[in-house]
């Protein structure tokens, strides 16, 4: 099977953006990340770790204006580093769901590997910030993702009162759900997943 790998580099008068992306290394924990932004750092790393996902991501923003730029153009990136990793998309599983605790919060997600980029976001937040960043600026981010990978994602939060746990558990729900349908399904391995023949 071919390496399932990719490199992005994104350069705007906004943001210059880097990531490296393999679907398949076992890296649990050991991403470099470092966005400028610490909690979103520390949203990556977890992405990264439940995904089981080697993935290196740098940015340089402008985040003396806000964070909105940076956060839009890093799922712009990595998105793109995951259609470009997905290749042919032969012998994936394709469909995966969860439903994840992470202390009082409880979050659904579910995600179709389809070809086609669509995000629910049914999530609130009990603040405004967390970390020091904008809770509105998640789903800027996992809208940015779905659309440049080509995948939909549904987030449903069922319960939760803190905005930390809230944001944890759908990253942590995220990367979990997309280490599940990326991987091979070995009974079809060489076969797209869909009756047209084509995800699109």
């Amino acid at each position: 099977m071919a390496k399932r790998t990719a490199k992005v580099e994104r350069a705007t008068k906004e943001t210059k953006i880097e990531v490296t992306l393999n679907l398949d290394d076992y890296n649990f924990g050991k991403n470099n990340i470092d966005t400028g932004i610490r909690f979103l750092d520390h949203m990556l790393e977890l992405f990264g770790a439940h995904g089981m996902f080697r993935m290196d991501v740098f940015c340089d923003g402008d985040t003396d204006v806000d964070c909105h730029h940076s956060a839009e153009d890093i799922g712009i990136a990595l998105g793109q580093a995951f259609r470009e990793a997905l290749g042919d998309m032969k012998g994936i599983k394709r469909y995966a769901d969860i439903l994840l605790p992470m202390d009082e919060a409880l979050m659904q997600c579910a995600v179709d590997v389809s070809g086609r980029g669509y995000l629910e976001f049914d999530v609130g937040f009990p603040t405004e910030k967390v970390g020091g960043f904008d809770t509105e600026l998640f789903k800027e981010f996992f809208l940015a993702f779905t659309r440049k990978a080509e995948i939909t994602m549904h987030f449903i939060l069922i319960k939760g009162e803190n905005s930390h746990h809230i944001a944890e558990s759908a990253f942590k729900a995220a990367g979990r759900v997309l280490a599940s349908a990326v991987s091979i399904d070995e009974r079809a391995k060489n076969k797209i997943p869909s009756t047209k023949g084509m995800l699109v």
